[in-house]
């Protein structure tokens, strides 16, 4: 089975056929990010893993079902207290401040909600960390592989910058590409400097990316991923969104 990296995307697996897209959540965010002009990425292609035996156990793939919901994920009283989170810094006139949402979602929509809000946000215990730090940037990567985990591939496609532009992806070929992926973990490394240019800040998050698909078949990656966020000089900030990435398997 030949695989490869997206360009900006974590190719999982190649898929078969294109599935069709899930349905919407229970809320969505009024405004979506838009990418600008910045610092590129080289992406590296995956050599070939040779597949499991035929016996080897089988799972059903993440895009089988709907989304997680955060109460599912977490238990009632720990998603109510993030919704509430989420009401107290969301700018949306429907926020996707639900418990039936997937808690990426949530959390998401929170990271938004507290760039949004800029210094004022500060004293919001919902903002920690501070939106343009790197702890910040780290807790993207990991919203991002939470709501791929969820299956709530909206949220995970939204994580990239561009709307999900920078994936270089439809949201269906997006959602595909994990068409045979059981499950995925990240353990993001220490951030590197934020750096501004262009009316934007950029920070690169160093991961070890572990998958298994519905073969058996288990895959390990080490590489980076750029993130951007508005410096709010053109535009408001939004929080970090996935800008590039660049994975090896090995």
């Amino acid at each position: 089975m030949a695989l490869g990296i997206w360009k900006g995307s974590l190719c999982l697996a190649v898929p078969a056929a294109l599935l069709a897209g899930c349905s919407g959540p229970a809320g969505s965010p009024d405004e979506t990010p838009s990418a600008q002009a910045g610092p590129s990425a080289t992406v590296s292609s995956v050599s070939e893993i040779a597949p499991p035996p035929a016996s080897a156990a089988t799972a059903p793939p993440l895009t089988a079902g709907s989304p997680v919901s955060c109460t599912e994920s977490i238990g009632a009283a720990k998603a109510a207290a993030l919704v509430k989170q989420c009401l107290a810094v969301s700018p949306a006139t429907h926020p996707p401040c639900n418990a039936d949402n997937s808690c990426a979602m949530i959390e998401s929509e929170i990271a938004r909600g507290c760039a949004l809000l800029g210094p004022d946000g500060k004293d919001e215990t919902a903002c920690d960390p501070a939106p343009a730090s790197g702890a910040a940037a780290v807790a993207a990567v990991r919203r991002y592989y939470d709501a791929i985990g969820a299956s709530d591939f909206g949220t995970a496609y939204a994580a990239w910058g561009d709307s999900g532009g920078n994936s270089h992806k439809t949201f269906e070929a997006f959602r595909a590409g994990f068409a045979h992926t059981v499950s995925t973990q990240v353990e993001p490394g220490k951030p590197g400097a934020v750096e501004g240019a262009a009316g934007s800040f950029y920070v690169t998050v160093p991961v070890t990316v572990d998958a298994r698909l519905d073969d058996g078949t288990r895959q390990h990656f080490t590489g980076e991923y750029v993130l951007r966020q508005s410096s709010g000089a053109g535009a408001p900030s939004q929080g970090w969104h996935l800008y590039s990435a660049k994975l090896e398997g090995g």
